[in-house]
Formats: structure tokens, C-alpha cells, sequence
């Protein structure tokens, strides 16, 4: 693929994560846009991009292709604002927004015949934030969404997919109704349960006030994402408001059936319920795929010493195992290990049990 120009409008985690993908891999020239000068000057300062501008209009007329790495919100001022630009080249134009029918609204209404608008959301994130927590690999084997206006763009997806090839994710064409729709299932709308979910433990705090204490373990693992940046949730919210109220709704009368199962003691149906809920969840086998993709556990009693869990993955490593997620448990909640390895396939997690037993650890695989 020839040299392209490629303006990353937005330095934050996500808009310096791909330009740094892109960095590192390829030859394109990569130019920078931010409100924040201080991030662009950081960016050129260690050769992420090699020019910037605070002004959008006038460095965009210089891209082949501009990548909007904003909130929702600031997303669809920035396409009103390309839409203005005098552009002597056709430009494509797509997003890192996670819902998609907002702004493919706001790109239904470009007037400009230069601009052909492929909408994008690469989903992967981090707890941190800014041009400085940006990763090259933030994005590896993450699913990169795009969605197109309509069927012709086909010509302008593929160089989409060219240039991001570099983040190594793995790519989805989906419709915008499509997307939202899953996004809000899977990620929107279970950071408002999770917000709830604290929010109930806020008011017990005030019957019982050890409760913090107790709040590990599997609370604080369902509540984690409530932890994200409040401004850039709301704004998510307020761009996928008719599908929150949807599924709030859809959930509330989950909830109402739950609960008439409790105060009647069904305990058939309620084993039947919280079954089904496991199978779906941990996924059937590696051929039928659950909620979540399956992943085989190791569960590691180990010492609280200084280089414990650095041992036990120098060990594996040696052996050339892939651990696809580390997390140390701090409440033991029925298992025997504080430390739990996942692995991809079955193969490795029997195999790195039995070496770990053999050097004296005591594990547990749990199916």
C-alpha cells in the first residue's frame, strides 16, 4: 500500500494507541489534532506523530485519511466541522466511537463530496488515561468494528483495514443498528448494573458499616467498570439512550420473575436458572460458544512474599505457555488457590498444573 497521511484527530489512550500501532509498523505519515496542546506536544516530542495543529480545518486538508479518536459528542462537532473543509482529494473519514447510529447520523448529513465516512470502534480500553497510557499493543486481538453508510464503500473499508492492520485486531463489519444493540447488551448496559450495584452497597453502609470491608472478591469484580470515567459514560448514555431505556426495562422484568421465584422457594427453578446462566456463560465447549469465550483456569496457592507471582509466571514462561490473564483473588470464595492463571486451551491448563504441582505448588483446575 502506498504512503498515506493519516490524521489521528484526538491524542487521548485510544488516538495515540492506534497512531502508535501504526508507528511502529508502516510508513504512513502520522499527523496529530487535539484541543489539548500539551498532548500533541508530547506526541511530536516522542516521535508518535511528526506535525500537529490545534486547528482541525486546517492540518485536515493535508490527510489522506482522519481517524476521530473523540467522545461521541466531540466526534460528531468535528465531522460538522471536515464537512466545511475545501478538501482537493477524496479523504476517508471513520471514528473510535463505541455507538455507532449517533454518528452515523451525523455523517448522513456531510454535504461534502471529497469525504466518504466508514464508521469504526475498536473495543479495547484501559483503566488509564491520556496520550501517555497509550500502548502500540492496546489492540491486539481486540475486535475493531466498522461500519459503513452503505454497501459502496467497500473500496474505502479495505484501506481502512490496511492501514489498522498494524493494531493487529481482528475486524467486523457490523450495521450501526447491529452494533448498538451489542455493545449495549455486553458493555453499555452493564456498566449501569454495576453503578447500581454500588450504589445499593452505598446504602447499606448505613445498617452495617463493616461492609466495605467485606466488598472483594466477587463484588469488587462485578462493579469494576463502575470505576470508568463518569463524563465519558454519561456521554455514551445519552447517545444510546432509547436502547438503555430498552434494556433497563427488558430488565426490570428479568429481575420481577427472579424475585417471584425467590419469595416462592421454586429451588428446581432457581437451580434451572442459575445453571443455565453458568453454561452460558463459561461457554459449552470450544466449539459452542457462551456469553464469554472459554477459557481454562488454574487456581495457585502461593506465598505472601515478595516475587511469588513473578516466579510462578517465570516458570511457565520457560515452558513456553501463553497465560492469556493473570488476577490474584483476595477473597477465596470456595477455591483453594489465590492466584488464577487462564489459558486458552484445555491442553495447557492441565500441562502447567501438573508442572507447577511438580515443583511443589499446590493448584486446582476448575471446570
Amino acid at each position: 500500500m502506498k504512503q498515506q497521511t493519516i490524521l489521528i484527530a484526538g491524542l487521548g489512550l485510544i488516538g495515540g494507541s492506534i497512531a502508535r500501532a501504526i508507528r511502529n509498523y508502516s510508513d504512513h505519515k502520522l499527523i496529530g489534532f487535539d484541543v489539548d496542546e500539551l498532548s500533541l506536544k508530547y506526541a511530536k516530542d516522542t516521535g508518535i506523530i511528526s506535525d500537529y495543529d490545534t486547528n482541525l480545518q486546517s492540518i485536515a486538508q493535508s490527510a489522506d485519511i482522519i481517524i476521530l479518536a473523540a467522545p461521541i459528542t466531540e466526534t460528531i462537532k468535528m465531522i460538522e466541522e471536515l464537512d466545511q473543509v475545501e478538501f482537493s482529494k477524496q479523504v476517508i473519514v471513520t471514528d473510535t466511537a463505541s455507538v455507532k447510529g449517533a454518528i452515523l447520523t451525523a455523517a448522513q448529513q456531510v454535504k461534502n463530496p471529497n469525504i466518504t465516512f466508514v464508521g469504526g470502534h475498536p473495543m479495547a480500553g484501559s483503566h488509564k488515561r491520556g496520550i501517555e497510557a497509550s500502548k502500540a499493543h492496546l489492540f491486539e486481538n481486540a475486535i475493531y468494528v466498522l461500519s459503513p453508510l452503505d454497501d459502496e464503500a467497500l473500496e474505502q473499508i479495505e484501506i481502512i483495514k490496511s492501514v489498522l492492520q498494524t493494531t493487529k485486531c481482528k475486524f467486523l463489519v457490523l450495521k450501526p443498528e447491529e452494533h448498538d444493540e451489542m455493545t449495549g447488551v455486553i458493555s453499555h448496559f452493564p456498566h449501569l448494573i454495576a453503578s447500581s450495584l454500588v450504589h445499593q452497597a452505598k446504602k447499606w453502609e448505613r445498617t452495617h458499616a463493616y461492609l466495605p470491608n467485606l466488598a472483594a472478591g466477587g463484588f469488587r469484580d462485578i462493579t469494576r467498570i463502575a470505576s470508568s470515567n463518569p463524563q465519558m459514560w454519561q456521554d455514551i448514555f445519552h447517545h444510546n439512550q432509547s436502547k438503555m431505556s430498552y434494556f433497563l426495562e427488558d430488565w426490570i422484568q428479568e429481575m420481577s420473575h427472579l424475585k417471584l421465584l425467590i419469595e416462592t422457594n421454586e429451588k428446581n427453578e432457581i437451580l434451572d436458572y442459575l445453571d443455565s446462566a453458568k453454561k452460558y456463560r463459561d461457554g459449552l465447549s470450544e466449539k459452542e460458544q457462551g456469553a464469554i469465550p472459554s477459557f481454562y483456569d488454574v487456581y495457585v496457592d502461593i506465598h505472601d512474599q515478595s516475587g511469588a507471582i513473578a516466579k510462578v509466571v517465570q516458570i511457565l514462561a520457560d515452558e513456553n505457555f501463553s497465560i492469556k490473564n493473570i488476577e490474584i483473588l483476595e477473597v477465596r470464595e470456595g477455591i483453594t488457590g489465590v492466584l488464577r492463571l487462564s489459558f486458552h486451551t484445555q491442553k495447557e491448563q492441565i500441562e502447567s498444573s501438573n508442572k507447577l504441582t511438580s515443583l511443589g505448588y499446590e493448584t486446582m483446575i476448575q471446570n
